[in-house]
């Protein structure tokens, strides 16, 4: 993929990741003197506009929740072809799927990360929000002075449990996703965050990544937890 060179003001480094739904690109802002993550909507999905809504929605949600352990928008622009982009904090540690790819990680890290995922989780479902795509690409590491900072990603998909978005329910990642969000007629709620979070805690700390099975979990995983899984 082209690099476009330039994004509004900010002048492009490299491809971060490419999506079905979007391209994130790795910008300098010459204003802050700052990287930069810029989300751009992906140039065939530019007409749709119930996707371009939904795109768009990512940002207003992330803008209006701004918490610590969420991914913060600065910004929100369009380039000429009319496409929106979302001007974000970039997560500079990378993902929890890139982390997974090197082997997986020790026992007590792995506990202390599903925490902090379970605590930003926490804070979407205090303001009624469902994430609805937990995974561990949408799981992202900052650094930050006082150590490196947990992010959730990704609020695509995200919906409030009282806003009508004419979305339909099936709407995920196999694998993480809860079996109601494969019904079109379900009704998804906060339950479906905490079986991505199950998910999630089977893929750190499972003996097997590519079987994942709660009766068999690494040596050192504490009962409580394991009972929870």
């Amino acid at each position: 993929m082209t690099s476009p060179g330039r994004i509004g003001p900010y002048r492009i480094e490299r491809l971060l990741g490419a999506g079905s739904f979007a391209t994130v690109w790795l910008g300098h802002d010459p204003v802050l003197d700052a990287r930069v993550a810029i989300k751009v909507l992906a140039e065939n999905w530019h007409h749709d506009l119930r996707v371009r809504e939904r795109f768009l929605d990512e940002g207003r949600l992330l803008r209006r929740l701004d918490h610590e352990r969420l991914v913060r928008v600065h910004a929100v622009g369009e380039l000429p072809d009319g496409r929106p982009y979302l001007v974000m904090a970039w997560a500079d540690g990378g993902s929890l799927a890139d982390r997974l790819a090197g082997g997986p990680l020790p026992v007590p890290v792995a506990l202390a990360v599903l925490a902090e995922i379970a605590a930003g989780v926490a804070v979407l479902h205090r303001h009624d929000v469902v994430h609805r795509d937990l995974t561990p690409g949408n799981v992202l590491f900052r650094s930050t002075p006082d150590g490196e900072r947990v992010l959730i990603a990704d609020l695509g998909l995200a919906k409030a449990l009282a806003a009508a978005s004419g979305l339909t329910a099936r709407a995920g990642t196999p694998g993480y996703m809860a079996p109601e969000q494969d019904d079109p007629l379900a009704v998804v709620d906060t339950r479906a965050d905490v079986y991505g979070l199950g998910r999630l805690g089977l893929r750190l700390l499972g003996a097997d990544a590519a079987r994942p099975d709660p009766a068999r979990l690494r040596p050192g995983v504490p009962p409580g937890v394991a009972a929870v899984l």
